[in-house]
């Protein structure tokens, strides 16, 4: 068995399963709002039920991942970059209000769905997805609205342990008007026996309606949430850390779901903050939150699984969109010849376990492998050229078709391509500095005659390597094998920025050694000969 913080979550949602509810399918649930851009902090609301649930599976149990849209959710508020106008839509349901201008899809929860959908489906997550709006529409809950409502002086005594304001008339539900659509409705009677309900709105439309067969309303989030608990009958949920303070939906969802609806609180971890390294011209996401579509574009499903996999839920962590994904790279690839070396500890095994495969299949993956960073270089230097790219990586790691080498190769160069400013990207010179390699001194000069004689000979990542780190060593007379000592390490520095300038007219760039390969031996001769 997999030893990890999954397999042990796993282990309390099958004994808690098989006492509530012995011989039915395990319900381990979801929800999310599609009222903005779905983050990669709500993808841990998808992923963390999702690797218990696999677990589950793995262990031949059957198990339900449901996914709760909360699309009859209320319209809040016009974000940024969408016109003013659609302020006359604020109150209304998710799926009632136009999708942003320019969209092909139905509404504005569908929008917002689509990419969501999609970066599971590449994921390998598998859920039964529910529409809320379909739900309350076809009176799905009737009559666990009309229990709330027999039940609303209860509620109302529940809530008002953390209220810091008076509240004077009641109500769990929350007509949307038959007029305008909007919720900015005050419900002004209601009676237990016929279930007749009166409303008024904001508009100045009134009416009443029988409660026993109005489908135009929602439960409030408070009492909507434990309902769904007795209702689906979940036992496995996680929520996010705002949702466990004093008065919060989950802490009075654990009286409301027992005490109103006969049913459980699930077990139910919370969650901590993902947050983001880098954002360089994030073009999918407003407002600064990169979602699980744009992770997708420069990173493998498995690494991006294997983020949220090793971690704790209560744990917090980054997503890197700059430079460290290099380092985030070399990570995954060195975990990755750890265990197929038979090493890695059982919960590093457990990770990549569940970052590579699901209970029904692996996930795909790069047949070759060649380092992240390399790659990045690769696509910086040749702007994406097939040709040149496929001539590089031949060299430097013996790739005979650039499928070898997909899907990451895609990821580094999507990365270049959105992540990298336009300043930091690699242009080699057209022509020699003939003027910084006519001042060289003598030492600089033979640094490069070195490295020019030597070219041929150390033609490949590793001899490139030891040929430019050695130069600085033979040209201070000290053997090719000499150990590293501050002025050396000093005059390697000096060098390797001589080259850079040489090369690409910079005090940095790729490492070396692939620029070299990029560049190729000839022009590297017609650029660093005076």
């Amino acid at each position: 068995m997999i030893a990890d913080w999954v397999a042990k979550f796993a282990d309390d949602v099958i004994a808690e399963a098989d006492r509530r509810a012995p011989g039915k399918p395990i319900v381990c649930a979801s929800g999310l709002s599609p009222s903005g851009p779905i983050h990669l902090g709500n993808l841990r609301e998808v992923m963390t039920p999702h690797l218990v649930a696999d677990e589950i599976r793995r262990r031949g149990r059957a198990c339900a991942h449901l996914l709760s849209w909360d699309d009859y959710d209320r319209f809040r508020r016009v974000p940024a970059g969408v016109d003013p106008s659609w302020a006359e839509h604020v109150g209304k349901p998710l799926t009632s209000v136009p999708a942003p201008p320019g969209s092909e899809h139905a509404n504005w929860a569908e929008h917002f769905k689509a990419p969501l959908t999609a970066a599971l489906a590449e994921l390998g997550i598998e859920v039964e997805a529910i529409s809320q709006t379909e739900r309350y529409t076809a009176g799905a809950y009737r009559k666990q609205i009309l229990r709330a409502m027999e039940h609303r002086v209860k509620i109302d005594a529940i809530l008002e342990q953390y209220r810091t304001k008076v509240v004077e008339r009641y109500s769990p539900y929350k007509p949307y008007c038959a007029l305008c659509e909007r919720d900015l409705t005050t419900v002004t009677a209601y009676d237990d026996e016929s279930t007749e309900l009166a409303y008024t709105c904001a508009c100045g439309f009134g009416e009443s309606v029988r409660l026993a067969e109005h489908d135009r309303g929602k439960l409030v989030w408070k009492v909507d949430w434990p309902m769904r608990w007795a209702y689906e009958g979940v036992v496995f949920e996680p929520s996010g850390v705002d949702h466990h303070s004093p008065g919060s939906a989950w802490i009075v969802g654990e009286q409301i779901v027992g005490e109103v609806f006969g049913g459980a609180q699930p077990i139910g971890p919370m969650y901590a903050f993902v947050g983001i390294t880098g954002m360089a011209k994030m073009s999918s996401s407003k407002g600064g939150v990169p979602t699980p579509a744009d992770a997708l574009e420069i990173m493998e499903a498995p690494v991006l699984r294997w983020l949220y996999a090793r971690r704790k839920p209560e744990q917090s962590f980054k997503i890197a969109f700059d430079q460290e994904i290099q380092r985030l790279y070399d990570e995954w690839d060195a975990l990755g010849r750890k265990i197929t070396g038979g090493g890695g500890l059982p919960a590093e095994k457990a990770a990549h376990t569940r970052a590579t495969s699901t209970a029904v299949a692996a996930l795909p993956a790069t047949p070759h492998p060649v380092a992240y960073r390399t790659l990045a270089s690769i696509a910086d230097i040749t702007t994406g050229d097939e040709r040149q790219t496929l001539r590089i990586l031949a060299d430097v790691d013996g790739v005979a078709a650039l499928e070898e080498v997909r899907p990451r190769l895609d990821r580094a160069q999507r990365w270049v391509d959105t992540q990298v400013p336009a300043e930091q990207r690699t242009r080699v010179r057209d022509s020699a500095d003939a003027e910084r390699l006519g001042a060289l001194d003598d030492d600089s000069a033979a640094s490069v005659r070195l490295l020019l004689d030597g070219l041929d000979e150390h033609w490949s990542v590793e001899g490139l390597t030891t040929l430019v780190y050695g130069v600085p060593k033979l040209v201070a007379g000290l053997p090719v094998d000499a150990k590293p000592t501050p002025e050396l390490k000093q005059a390697q520095r000096a060098f390797f920025a001589l080259l850079y300038h040489l090369l690409i007219g910079r005090d940095t760039g790729p490492r070396l050694p692939t620029l070299l390969l990029a560049v190729g031996a000839d022009r590297v001769r017609t650029l660093l000969s005076p």
